[in-house]
């Protein structure tokens, strides 16, 4: 919870507005260091380059369009600073203040709530950027004049009382934009953002509103029912009866705006963008109360389900701060959109994971403003409004910092790691499994239209474009899909599995595994085993510097996308010479700053010349790449971005000498493409392939990131600069530098008759990837690991023996470890992680040390005798326990005296489940099935009272039947010092 100082407090006393004498600390003291603050300031003020930009003399105040007016509030920050710094603005102070109250002044009385025409009430999209104009005109409020100063209030003021008045009606100003009442929607299109944006059109008004604003307590309960439901799923909020602002989540939340995978979905995709709505809306809302020194409404510190949709958001993490985009590829590589709720969560309620991934965010903003397009907080994708709309955000967060007595300091990325590790299988209707480890991100995307395998080695967030599928080919259509998440808790090993078919009894498969490893099988598709690799030269930013280094087992080379000098050739006379490409880099087509045509000293020929195209864009002709100008730039017709052979050709006027080109890419760069010379404009020899090539046998390292491995083909790995080629029926993938790929490609793989296998890291990964079951031996190299099931001791080996139905995979994790291989003949059946039986060869003894973890046993075995061992302690996996490891209820923000319910079916022995007053909890069994038995665990005290229920829906409970999704258990009378619940077993 963010607490202000004692200076913060005085300056920030009454509503009336800002005083006089509030001056924001810049850099921070020695005392209190937040590099995160430091590195924000620096931003606002560079990105004010970008605010200069659009200044419009002809109405004297910063441009409408895209509401890039709101760049005030970033100015307002910074005119507050007690250190601002004119060389880094490039603007003087007094400059941008008359440009800041002038920008104020117009559209406070251009807005429609104050009388005027040009913008406002609307609450699509509107209401936000107004949210941003009051503040920033608070901020300046002494400076302002007294009308300026009605018409802000009344903006305020009447944004609130227009969001009250729809009641939970659509805005009809809003093109259709709706929360769907209070009751929400959660498949295909969540309303989570959009409740939002109706509690936050109320955030001002009610922030700023006087003592006796007769209006205010209305605005207040419209407020609180919308941050409320926002977050609303019904099986978790009827399950709780916390109280938040004076009323009980329970009787509050009625909208059902979440999977019951805490996920959510916008446009009938998963992006995460929309997940962080929770917290953006909340930030935004939060800092007028803040500024304006009122307390916070308590949903917005506690906000229903919070807890578990970040849970979920951290499950897609990445080493920048931003979450992978499993789907959506037109929000990719946003950074500026995603600081406000990173902010929010680490600097207002106080997570230290969060200022973890907010410190990641910040560490690569300065490079990503920096990279062309300069001075931009938003790049490669999205809507103009998006640029004002994050330095807006960005100066909240800034806020944010110094309102704080002392910043929260952010867990080490490996720890913020380690508590996000897990996996889950969002379900068919989403069609997202992932998987977080300490050392990578994958997961499969199995939905129609996004089909995709994702691997982020090292979390890297700009090695392996995910963009584009891992392995699968691109534009895969499967006809069939089958995934499992495997849970630490329940399985023994945190992994998926996941099987595409095709048509034609084509199969394609992937695992991944806890050590961050992925594997590929297939049954040999078209265009598989590809990676499309990031090579954008980003100064600051780590493994972007415009080449990759490639280890083969012939050495190692360097390559780049086309170098830092351009794409040199043969000299040759020449008079026309062109771009002709083979394969965009983005669905955005080709876009070039310039377009240079070298000779044989590298003097630039095609300046000034006239160039022509395949297609332009109206706004960025031809020539504005030979113009001399690289703030201008070429671009293919928006008809045409879907095309890949797009070209742009350059007349030097007569034959010349050539030698090279050198090309300046905007975001939509060519990833593949030709360049080639003519004399007559007619016929044209090729003179330059980009990406330059290298291919190699059995293995490559990429960068020291990420290695891999193709095992069962003789076909080479290709690589360039851009992608790496590695078609094979199976393909493993590494993490790091730390495997001998070397030692892995060369090692005998698992084999069986109908199965593909890997043992990567010790694990199988077995797939049957025929339509048909397949029951068969697998030959095991290893003879010193133990899987479950039964396996025979043969030669330095094992033979084990499994069965998988068509379609399917499955991950097994070694169960027990031999210090040597058994004799031959030795058998050994391992129900599971703790029970092991050893039986010897009718004519041989053993004798052999079992491993488990910490646990190890002697075993000495006369000829033909058997042994069967336990290993002590919990849990013991795979588990039948229908509860173990599933959600349960309440979530967050939890009763008082009562803690989380999920430590009744962690099936950890020392952790129980405390009741409190309000005494119930339910497990989500994931559906409806059938239940045989209910097993309660209980730790020593007095036992209260308890009764058992159940529900098909997560309304209405009645008795235990014989069926039932969910679970509850409610505890009559719970006193502290009384029985806990260790486990809760359903089966």
């Amino acid at each position: 919870m963010l607490t202000l100082s004692r200076r913060q407090l005085l300056a920030l006393a009454g509503v009336g507005g800002i005083s006089g004498a509030l001056t924001l600390p810049g850099r921070a003291s020695a005392a209190t260091p937040d590099p995160v603050a430091d590195r924000y300031r620096e931003l606002l003020h560079v990105h004010t380059r970008w605010v200069e930009e659009q200044w419009d003399t002809e109405i004297g105040a910063y441009r409408a369009t895209d509401f890039c007016f709101v760049a005030v509030l970033g100015n307002a920050v910074l005119l507050r600073m007690e250190d601002y710094d004119p060389r880094l603005a490039d603007v003087d102070a007094p400059t941008l203040k008359a440009k800041t109250l002038a920008t104020i002044q117009r559209f406070a009385a251009t807005n429609r709530l104050a009388g005027g025409a040009e913008w406002g009430r609307r609450l699509f999209w509107d209401s936000t950027f107004e949210l941003y104009f009051v503040l920033a005109a608070r901020l300046l409020w002494d400076d302002l004049d007294e009308q300026t100063r009605h018409n802000v209030e009344k903006i305020a003021a009447g944004q609130a009382s227009y969001a009250y008045a729809l009641g939970s009606d659509d805005d009809p100003l809003s093109d259709g934009w709706s929360p769907h009442g209070t009751a929400g929607g959660w498949v295909g299109d969540t309303r989570l953002e959009e409740m939002g944006v109706y509690a936050q059109a109320l955030a001002p008004g009610l922030a700023w509103a006087a003592d006796d604003n007769e209006a205010a307590d209305g605005w207040r309960e419209r407020f609180l029912l919308w941050a409320t439901n926002a977050s609303g799923l019904p099986a978790a909020d009827r399950a709780n009866p916390v109280v938040v602002d004076g009323e009980r989540i329970d009787q509050r939340t009625t909208a059902h705006n979440l999977h019951d995978t805490f996920i959510v979905e916008n446009h009938g995709s998963v992006n995460p963008h929309y997940q962080a709505e929770l917290w953006r809306t909340a930030g935004r809302a939060a800092i007028h109360f803040l500024v304006a020194g009122r307390p916070l409404p308590q949903v917005l510190t506690h906000q229903p389900n919070g807890e578990q949709l970040w849970a979920t958001l951290r499950l897609l993490a990445s080493d920048a701060g931003e979450p992978v985009m499993p789907m959506i590829a037109d929000r990719y590589h946003l950074y500026g959109r995603d600081i406000l709720p990173l902010a929010f969560l680490a600097q207002v309620q106080g997570d230290r994971d969060a200022a973890r991934a907010e410190a990641d965010l910040a560490e690569r903003l300065m490079p990503y403003l920096r990279y062309e397009p300069k001075y931009r907080l938003t790049k490669f994708s999205g809507e103009e409004k998006y640029e004002p709309e994050a330095r807006a955000e960005l100066a909240i967060s800034y806020l944010f910092h110094r309102l704080r007595k002392n910043p929260v300091q952010p867990v080490s990325r490996a720890e913020f790691f380690r508590r996000a590790s897990g996996t889950r299988d969002f379900g068919k209707d989403v069609g997202l499994t992932a998987h977080q480890s300490e050392h990578a991100f994958a997961g499969a995307v199995t939905k129609a239209g996004f089909v995709n395998f994702l691997w982020q080695p090292g979390h890297d967030n700009w090695l392996i474009d995910t963009r584009a599928p891992a392995f699968l080919p691109a534009g895969s259509r499967p006809v069939g899909s089958w995934t499992r998440a495997y849970q630490r808790n329940r399985d023994g090993l945190d992994a998926t599995a996941t099987v595409l078919t095709f048509d034609g009894d084509h199969a394609a498969g992937f695992a991944t595994l806890p050590t961050g490893t992925v594997v590929y099988a297939s049954t040999g598709l078209p265009g598989e085993g590809r990676l499309t690799l990031f090579n954008l030269d980003m100064p600051g930013v780590p493994g972007l510097s415009g080449r990759r280094s490639f280890t083969t087992p012939d050495g190692t080379s360097v390559l780049g996308e086309q170098g830092e000098s351009g794409v040199t050739f043969s000299p040759r006379d020449a008079r026309w010479v062109r771009m002709l490409g083979r394969e965009p880099g983005t669905e955005f087509g080709y876009s070039i700053f310039t377009f240079a045509v070298l000779d044989t000293r590298g003097a630039d020929l095609a300046q000034g010349a006239m160039p022509t195209a395949s297609s332009e864009d109206i706004w960025n002709p031809a020539r504005n790449a030979t113009d001399g100008n690289p703030e201008t730039r070429w671009a293919v017709a928006r008809e045409e971005r879907g095309r890949a052979d797009s070209w742009l050709a350059v007349d030097l006027g007569s034959a010349v000498k050539v030698a090279g080109v050198r090309i300046d890419w905007e975001a939509a760069y060519g990833k593949g493409f030709v360049i080639q010379t003519s004399t007559d404009g007619l016929t044209w020899t090729d003179a330059a392939a980009v990406p330059e090539t290298r291919s190699c046998s059995g293995w490559v390292g990429i960068d020291g990131r990420a290695g891999i491995v193709t095992h069962g083909t003789s076909r080479q790995i290709v690589v360039s600069a851009g992608a790496v080629s590695a078609p094979a029926p199976i393909i493993e993938g590494y993490p790091g530098r730390a495997t001998n790929l070397a030692a892995a490609a060369a090692r005998t793989l698992p084999a069986a008759e109908g199965l593909l296998i890997s043992d990567a890291d010790g694990f199988l990964s077995v797939f049957n990837l025929s339509p048909a079951r397949v029951d068969s031996a697998v030959r095991l190299p290893s003879g010193r690991r133990l899987y479950r099931g039964t396996q025979i001791a043969r030669g330095k080996g094992l033979e084990w023996t499994t069965g998988l139905a068509g379609g399917t995979a499955a991950v097994e994790p070694p169960r027990f470890l031999l210090d040597e291989p058994a004799p031959d003949g030795t058998r050994f059946e391992a129900a599971d992680s703790h029970h092991l039986r050893i039986t010897a060869p009718a004519r041989r003894p053993v004798v052999l040390t079992v491993r488990a973890g910490s646990w190890s046993a002697k075993v000495r075995l006369r000829a033909g005798r058997s042994r069967s061992l336990v290993v002590p302690g919990h849990p013991v996996t795979p588990t039948a326990d229908l509860a173990r490891g599933r959600t349960a209820f309440p979530t967050s923000p939890l009763p008082a005296g009562m803690n989380s319910p999920a430590r009744a079916v962690d099936g950890n022995p020392r952790t129980t489940w405390r009741p409190g007053e309000s005494g119930r909890m339910v497990v989500d069994l994931g559906a409806v099935v059938a239940v045989k038995d209910v097993r309660l665990t209980w730790s020593k005290g007095r036992r209260r009272p308890w009764r058992i229920e159940a529900s098909a829906d997560g309304i209405t409970y009645s008795v235990l039947g014989d069926r039932a999704r969910y679970v509850a258990v409610a505890v009559q009378g719970w006193r502290p010092g009384d029985a806990e619940l260790v486990e809760l077993s359903v089966a």
